[in-house]
C-alpha cells in the first residue's frame, strides 16, 4: 500500500474526502426522496415539508464559521471523526420519530436542525486539508474530486433510497445511512493526518512538492487567525459569499424539490423518477472534477483570475440559461436533460469557490471557507422553503426562473473577486 501511494498520498486523502462528501449528501438528500411518504405519515403540507428541509440547512448555515474554527484549531482529522458520529446519531433519531404523535413536526425540525449542525464542519474541514496538503496549481482538481462526491452521493440516493423504501420501509433509509457514515468516519480517522509531516506514510519528496506549491501565507505558522470582521471588510470574500448564496439557492432546488417536481408536477411514477432524478446529480459528479481540471489548466497558463474567476462566472452564466429554459420543455425527459445541464454547468464552477478561498485565507482556511459556505447554505434554506410558495402562486417554471436570475447575478459577482490578494495582505501574482 505504501509503495503504491509513494508520492501520491495526498490524493488518497482527497479520495476519502470524496467518500465523506458523498456520504454527507446521502444523509441530507434521503429525506427528500422519502418526503412524499413522510407527508402522508405525519400529515405534512408541502410548506411544512419545506420547513423540515430548511431546518437542516439553517443548522448547517449557522455552524459554518464555528465549524471552520474547529477545523482550524483541532484539525480535519479529529473534527470529521466527531462529525460523522454526530450525524449518524441524528440520522438514526430521524427514523425514531413516532407517527401520529403530537408535536411530530417540531421533533422533525429539531432533529434536522441538529443534523445540519453536525454536517456543517465537512467542507471547512475539507478546505483546511486542501490548504495544507494540496499545492495551489492542483487545488482545482482536488476540490473538483471532493465535490464530485456531492453528485455521486445525491445521484445514488434516489435509486438506493427508493429500493430501501419499497422493500424495507422509510425508517431503514435513515438507519442504513447512519451505519455508512460511521464506517466512513472510522476509516478517515485511520487514514488522515492534519499536516503532511505528521503522516507515517508520506515521503520527503512529496512533502517538498507540497510545500513548494503552497502560497507563502499558508506556510506561516505564527500568523493570527482571521477575525470575522476581516472577512466582512474583504471585497473578494463578500463577493464570493454572495455568489455562493446564489449557487446554494440554485443547487438546493435539486437536493430538496427536484424529485418531488418529477413525481407531482411531471406525473412520473416512483421508479421513473428515481432513474431520471439521478441525471442532475450525475451531471454534478462529472462537472465538478472536469471544471476543476479546466480551472487548473487555465490557471497554470493564464493566471488565477482567468482560471478561477472568469471560469466561475461563465459556468454560472451557462447554468442560468439552462435553468430558465428547462422547465418550459414539453416532455419530462427533455426538461430533465436541460435541468441536468444546468446542474452540471453549476458544478463546473464549484472548485473555483474552494480553490480561491483556500488561496486567500492564509492559515484560516476553515474559517474563511466556512463564512463563504454560510452564504451558500442561507441560499439553500431560502429555496427549500420559498420554492413551493412560488410554485403555488406562480407555477414551477417561475420557481426555476428565479433561480436562473439569481445564478446570473452570482456569475457577475465573480468579476469583483481578486484571487491574488490574501485577506489582510497586499496583492501578489
Amino acid at each position: 500500500m505504501r509503495e503504491l501511494l509513494r508520492g501520491r498520498l495526498r490524493w488518497l486523502l482527497v479520495a476519502w474526502m470524496f467518500a465523506i462528501s458523498a456520504t454527507a449528501y446521502l444523509d441530507r438528500v434521503n429525506i427528500s426522496i422519502a418526503g412524499p411518504i413522510l407527508q402522508k405519515e405525519f400529515g405534512l403540507s408541502n410548506t411544512q415539508l419545506g420547513w423540515v428541509f430548511s431546518a437542516f440547512v439553517v443548522g448547517y448555515a449557522l455552524f459554518q464559521v464555528p465549524g471552520g474554527r474547529l477545523a482550524d484549531r483541532y484539525g480535519p482529522r479529529r473534527t470529521l471523526l466527531f462529525a460523522t458520529i454526530w450525524w449518524a446519531v441524528f440520522t438514526s433519531i430521524t427514523a425514531m420519530v413516532p407517527s401520529g404523535v403530537a408535536g411530530a413536526l417540531l421533533m422533525l425540525l429539531s432533529v434536522r436542525l441538529a443534523l445540519g449542525l453536525g454536517e456543517a464542519v465537512v467542507y471547512p474541514s475539507s478546505n483546511r486539508l486542501v490548504s495544507k496538503w494540496i499545492p495551489t496549481t492542483e487545488r482545482g482538481v482536488a476540490n473538483g474530486v471532493i465535490f464530485a462526491g456531492v453528485g455521486i452521493g445525491a445521484g445514488v440516493t434516489p435509486p438506493l433510497v427508493t429500493y430501501i423504501l419499497t422493500h424495507y420501509g422509510w425508517h431503514w433509509t435513515f438507519w442504513i445511512s447512519a451505519v455508512i457514515g460511521l464506517v466512513i468516519g472510522a476509516v478517515w480517522f485511520f487514514l488522515a493526518r492534519d499536516e503532511p509531516e505528521q503522516h507515517p506514510w508520506v515521503t520527503q519528496e512529496e512533502v517538498r512538492t507540497i510545500k513548494a506549491g503552497l502560497p507563502i501565507a499558508a506556510t506561516t505558522t505564527n500568523a493570527p487567525a482571521l477575525h470575522w470582521t476581516q472577512l466582512t471588510r474583504s471585497r473578494s470574500v463578500m463577493a464570493m459569499s454572495l455568489s455562493y448564496f446564489t449557487y446554494g439557492y440554485t443547487a438546493y432546488i435539486y437536493f430538496t424539490w427536484f424529485f418531488i417536481y418529477l413525481t407531482k408536477v411531471r406525473g412520473m411514477d416512483l421508479k421513473s423518477s428515481a432513474i431520471l432524478g439521478m441525471l442532475p446529480f450525475l451531471a454534478m459528479a462529472v462537472g465538478s472534477p472536469l471544471g476543476g481540471t479546466v480551472s487548473d489548466f487555465v490557471t497554470r497558463h493564464w493566471g488565477r483570475r482567468r482560471g478561477r474567476c472568469v471560469l466561475g462566472a461563465v459556468s454560472m452564466g451557462v447554468s442560468a440559461v439552462f435553468l430558465a429554459f428547462g422547465p418550459l420543455a414539453a416532455s419530462a425527459q427533455m426538461a430533465t436533460l436541460l435541468l441536468a445541464g444546468g446542474a452540471g454547468a453549476l458544478y463546473f464552477s464549484q472548485s473555483s469557490f474552494w480553490s480561491v478561498s483556500a488561496d486567500i485565507s492564509g492559515p484560516s482556511a476553515g474559517v474563511l471557507s466556512g463564512f463563504m459556505n454560510m452564504g451558500n447554505q442561507i441560499g439553500g434554506a431560502l429555496t427549500a422553503s420559498l420554492t413551493p410558495i412560488l410554485a403555488n402562486y406562480f407555477g414551477w417554471s417561475f420557481s426555476f426562473l428565479v433561480a436562473a436570475v439569481l445564478c446570473g447575478a452570482g456569475a457577475l459577482a465573480w468579476l469583483l473577486v481578486d484571487p491574488t490578494r490574501v485577506v489582510g495582505m497586499p496583492a501578489v501574482e
